[in-house]
């Protein structure tokens, strides 16, 4: 069975993380029967952590893992952190094949997206806006 893996950087913000999990949710749906489970991890400041994440994998019966890095440059991250973590379960796990996908910034949709996006922004006047980083919104205090 294979699985996917979404690695993200982790939050204080519990919204966040809800975030990526949810996405993660997203994406298990639209993948039909690709992946047998789809799940997300985090770098720090949420669980689960990345190898606990790859764990939970291979304890929904995974022998294939694609290791999802979201994020958008390739920092210490993209190119120490995570193939580390992720290295060192290898080793716990030989029987486990782990492959790491490129991550998400170097996508050649990643273009397109940002122009999608931007063509969305938000504009609205603040009243009741549901979007975390309005401008306009009031922030509590």
């Amino acid at each position: 069975m294979q699985a996917l893996l979404i690695i993200a950087h982790g939050s204080r913000r519990p919204e966040s993380n809800d975030e990526i999990r949810a996405l993660a949710y997203h994406i298990a749906r639209q993948s039909g029967d690709t992946y047998g489970y789809v799940g997300s991890a985090f770098l720090e400041l949420a669980e689960p952590s990345i190898p606990d994440g790859v764990q939970h994998c291979i304890e929904q019966g995974a022998t294939t893992i694609t290791i999802m890095p979201f994020f958008l440059s390739a920092g210490r991250h993209v190119v120490t952190d995570v193939p580390e973590l992720v290295r060192a379960k290898q080793r716990e796990h030989p029987h486990i094949q782990i492959r790491m996908a490129p991550y998400l910034g170097v996508s050649p949709l990643m273009p397109s997206l940002i122009l999608q996006s931007a063509a969305h922004a938000c504009d609205c006047d603040g009243d009741g806006c549901s979007y975390p980083a309005c401008l306009k919104a009031q922030q509590p205090e």
